[in-house]
């Protein structure tokens, strides 16, 4: 027998792609995989790309999930915590909701309302002092999917000084499963394709996560919907505080990082290349007319935004190697 794991909140489009991935990890063993209105459904039905995983989703219930070793928590926001708080201590518990990401109570009823669960240590292994800090947690909090874009492309360029931690704008761009698999007017297909919309302009949810996770200070955050079924395109731009080289301050910062890859220069992030994979793309440079420093982030939202990172967390929390059932590249064309 290898690690027991369950999902809750399975049939979505995260807690499908952390069934692939726990399907082929080599010391996962998936005991229970939990749904609301798909319960009584085999999962193949549901993820038809499972074809060959002999599983039937079961009701969201403590008892359901309390014999797992580790517990992902791949919820809507909201509904992590009292389930969480339901399953005894000695399960260790990734949440791929919001309910635990932020530590600001004031920040949780602005962005998102009703009570403040309390915060969990952050799911970002790549931020400095993390992956002890994971490695040691029993309750870890996975990032949001536009926060890990936005924040591998800032984090260092603050912490090394190299830009101001105000004035930060991003500009990012993700596909429709982002959105999640509830049926919606606008994410139609017919809806969506041939067409790029911004939505939740000056008020989305992961604004007080990124500054969080990054020390920006003051932030403006324009998120878009991109006619495409994954992948997070986030473009960053900040004001230098001297002439550090961007590119270099970020190949320094992640020298020792296994999934996140500062291209070559001339190279430029595509969302396409990261499809599939657990890995994020970055580039930088310096605008020749504003002076503004531009790094260019291309993770697959559900890889590095979602399942994949939730497991990257769960390898560290069991004390495995994080790149253990992940894949670093991409699937193309």
């Amino acid at each position: 027998m290898g690690i027991r794991v369950a999902v809750a909140g399975a049939s979505g489009y995260a807690g499908g792609e952390l069934l692939r991935l726990i399907a082929g990890h080599p010391e996962f063993d998936l005991v229970a995989a939990t749904a609301h209105s798909q319960a009584g459904q085999p999962v193949a039905a549901v993820h038809p790309q499972l074809a060959g995983l002999d599983l039937v989703f079961g009701p969201t219930d403590p008892a359901a999930l309390a014999d797992a070793d580790l517990v992902f928590l791949a919820l809507p926001h909201g509904q992590s915590a009292a389930l969480a708080a339901a399953l005894p201590e000695t399960v260790r518990v990734v949440d791929l909701g919001a309910d635990h990401r932020l530590t600001d109570a004031d920040a949780w009823a602005r962005y998102y309302g009703g009570p403040h669960a309390g915060a969990w240590t952050y799911g970002l292994p790549e931020l400095p002092g993390q992956r002890a800090a994971i490695a040691a947690a029993t309750r870890v909090a996975s990032t949001g999917c536009y926060a890990v874009a936005t924040t591998l492309a800032l984090a260092p360029l603050i912490a090394a000084g190299a830009v101001f931690p105000a004035d930060v704008v991003v500009v990012a761009a993700s596909g429709t499963s982002g959105a999640g698999r509830a049926a919606k007017a606008h994410l139609l297909g017919s809806e969506v394709m041939g067409d790029l919309s911004p939505y939740k302009v000056g008020a989305h949810q992961h604004v007080p996560e990124i500054k969080q996770a990054t020390g920006a200070t003051s932030l403006s955050f324009t998120p878009v919907l991109a006619p495409m079924p994954r992948g997070i395109l986030a473009t960053v731009t900040a004001v230098p505080t001297g002439d550090a080289d961007p590119r270099e301050v970020l190949a320094q910062a992640y020298a020792d990082a296994p999934f996140v890859h500062v291209l070559p220069e001339g190279l430029w992030p595509h969302t396409a290349a990261t499809a599939g994979a657990n890995s994020c793309h970055l580039q930088a440079a310096v605008d020749v007319d504003s002076g503004r420093v531009i790094v260019v982030s291309a993770i697959d939202n559900l890889g590095k935004g979602a399942a994949g990172q939730a497991v990257q967390n769960a390898n560290l929390m069991l004390g495995l190697p994080e790149t253990t059932g992940l894949p670093v590249f991409g699937v193309a064309p």
